[in-house]
């Protein structure tokens, strides 16, 4: 059985994750420190102000702005028997403090959004702390699988826990030992904010919403996983004690990447990225895919281009088939694609070459952790399929809307050709040690960059490799244009 690794490169700017199958990229995670967001985080409030004319509050919890609570997002209003919940003035005052979690994160001059019903999303299970319902995901539609899923549940809760729980989509397939680590887990959770409420002082942060590498250890990392490679102490002693309180059987598997090397260039992950942004994918036989990610749907188109077989031309396009059936599987992990997805594979005149190929289809697929449908061949010879959406693909974390050709392509980010930038200075210090500076030549909105929110970045790098660090702007240069110049 081919072994799985997942390696985590670690900068102050973003955290970026690979699995790799054997050696060979399967899904691509990044998370950046710029956007990552407050929704699912805890806070201990205090009520600054209640507005009885808007029927809400706002709240502080330590942040630039003051939070916004409304009525109908008030647990204890929620559970009045009348339709129409009490007045606000009744249920909060000023200068009162209160557990709130955030539901909404702040938008341009307005505050975050608050609710005081807590939840608290585990792999499979969402946990309620105040509310004893067991609910299932309408998303799981089987009558007999919701049956049985909640039985399952219901047999895993001890006598005297308080609280409910959701059955998420992603447990469709899971077994009794896993529902039992996630309920675990989400006790373990509850108990240590309800622990830290009764310690810290108003406007304190209780939990925050986990981290990439987190997610990682708790979503991503099973029995077949050999070693999880992180190329950061400060990350890897944090993630050793998440993974001792939470996800003990990952501990072993945690490894600190001390190499001369960076983690990723080891492994060659930025080439792999590089072609996971690329339209057309090329396949060892002499054919490619091409890829088109629009709005409503992507499509994947098969062709054999150089591949000529060694019988007859049914065989050549069955056995590009066959071998683009894997690539697809990969690209669409890879990739991170969601939504409606047609694949056009080749026309086969052969029903039972349209069977096997369908076959070696879905048996890619199911290492696959994301929820999928796959159909049978239309009348036109397309395969139609969907993927759940579970987070932004990896051309729309990675890349912008292009100006020059109006959206018909995409264009890496100033952000992305910063971060590449920061990477290359580091890869060339290290080589070239006796430079006595460097100088960045790059577009105008890269370099802006640098002298504004990646200032610090630039900063920081500069200080630890010791040398100072010029900019230069090239108004020829397009933005994913740059030169490193040694001085």
């Amino acid at each position: 059985m081919s072994t799985e690794d997942i390696l985590i490169n670690i900068t102050p700017q973003e955290t970026r994750v690979a699995v790799l199958l054997a050696g060979v990229v399967q899904e691509l995670h990044i998370e950046r420190a710029a956007t990552r967001g407050l929704v699912g985080n805890i806070y201990l409030g205090r009520v600054a102000r209640v507005l009885p004319g808007m029927q809400s509050a706002f709240v502080d919890i330590g942040l630039e702005r003051a939070a916004f609570l409304h009525v109908a997002d008030i647990w204890e209003a929620r559970q009045q028997p009348s339709d129409r919940p009490p007045p606000i003035e009744r249920l909060l005052h000023q200068g009162d403090v209160t557990l709130v979690q955030v539901i909404k994160d702040p938008i341009g001059s307005k505050g975050a959004r608050l609710s005081t019903q807590i939840s608290l999303a585990g792999r499979m299970l969402v946990y309620l702390p105040q509310d004893p319902h067991i609910g299932v995901s309408q998303r799981i539609e089987d009558e007999s699988e919701r049956a049985q899923l909640r039985d399952m549940l219901l047999r895993q809760l001890q006598p005297g826990q308080t609280g409910g729980f959701i059955i998420r989509t992603s447990a469709e397939d899971a077994k009794e030992d896993d529902l039992r680590g996630d309920i675990d887990y989400l006790h373990r959770r509850w108990q240590q904010i309800q622990d830290a409420a009764a310690k810290v002082p108003p406007q304190s942060l209780l939990y925050q919403e986990l981290s990439l590498g987190q997610r990682v250890l708790r979503d991503v990392v099973h029995d077949e996983t050999e070693s999880v490679q992180i190329d950061s102490r400060e990350t890897f002693v944090g993630l050793q004690a998440f993974a001792s309180q939470y996800v003990p059987n990952v501990v072993s598997k945690l490894v600190h990447y001390d190499g001369e090397r960076p983690l990723f260039e080891m492994y060659r992950i930025d080439e792999e990225i590089e072609k996971a942004l690329a339209r057309r994918v090329e396949l060892k036989s002499g054919g490619y895919l091409i890829i088109d990610q629009t709005e409503a749907m992507t499509t994947i188109d098969v062709n054999t281009g150089g591949f000529v077989g060694t019988r007859n031309f049914d065989d050549t396009i069955f056995k590009t088939n066959l071998e683009a059936a894997q690539a697809i599987a990969r690209q669409l992990r890879l990739r991170n694609l969601g939504g409606i997805i047609v694949l056009d594979f080749i026309d086969m005149a052969n029903p039972a070459h349209r069977e096997l190929v369908l076959a070696e289809l879905k048996k890619a697929l199911a290492r696959d952790r994301t929820r999928m449908t796959v159909s049978q061949f239309t009348q036109l010879g397309l395969v139609e399929m969907t993927r759940k959406r579970t987070r932004e693909s990896l051309a729309h974390v990675l890349c912008e809307p292009c100006p020059v050709c109006s959206g018909r392509g995409v264009l890496k980010t100033a952000r992305t050709v910063c971060y590449e930038i920061l990477r290359d200075i580091l890869r060339e210090a290290r080589q070239f040690g006796d430079a006595r500076e460097f100088r960045i030549l790059g577009a105008q909105p890269v370099v802006d960059l640098f002298l504004e929110e990646e200032s610090q970045s630039l900063a920081m790098l500069s200080d630890f490799i010791g040398k100072p660090i010029s900019l230069q702007v090239e108004s020829a240069y397009h933005q994913e244009q740059y030169d490193i110049v040694l001085m």
